[in-house]
Parts: structure tokens; sequence; C-alpha cells
């Protein structure tokens, strides 16, 4: 299912988008703003593992011994 959002942004940023459309970089708008999604979640991740692998490196961590202790 599709919801439509409308947002509000400042021409120079449509301006932008248009042409990377308009190039043929993203087959429309819509794209280009997913495309904007998908790379600030992985961004999000990358930074919580890194920020896991940090605190692993501390020592705070939980040693698991079975599927249990995941909960």
């Amino acid at each position: 299912m599709r919801t439509v959002l409308n947002i509000s942004i400042p021409a120079s940023l449509a301006k932008e988008i248009k042409n990377e459309v308009r190039k043929g970089n993203f087959a429309s708008t819509s794209e280009f703003i997913r495309h904007l999604w998908r790379t600030w979640q992985t961004e999000k991740v990358v930074k919580e593992v890194a920020k896991s692998e940090r605190d692993f490196a501390r020592g705070k961590f939980k040693a698991l011994k079975s599927f249990k202790d995941l909960r």
C-alpha cells in the first residue's frame, strides 16, 4: 500500500532533484526520496553497529549462554 506524503522543500532543492531525475539517475522524484530514506536507514544501522563495537571494546556486553538470554 502506498501513501502520498506532501513535503515542502526549497525551490533550489526541488530543482536539484528534478535535474537528477532528468539525467536518468532516478526514475522519479519518489524514487529519489526513497533512495534518501534507504541511505539514512543504512547510516543509522552503521552508527548502531559502531556503537556496539565501542561498547564491546570497553567490556560493556552481556555473554549469552543460550537463546533465552536474548530476551
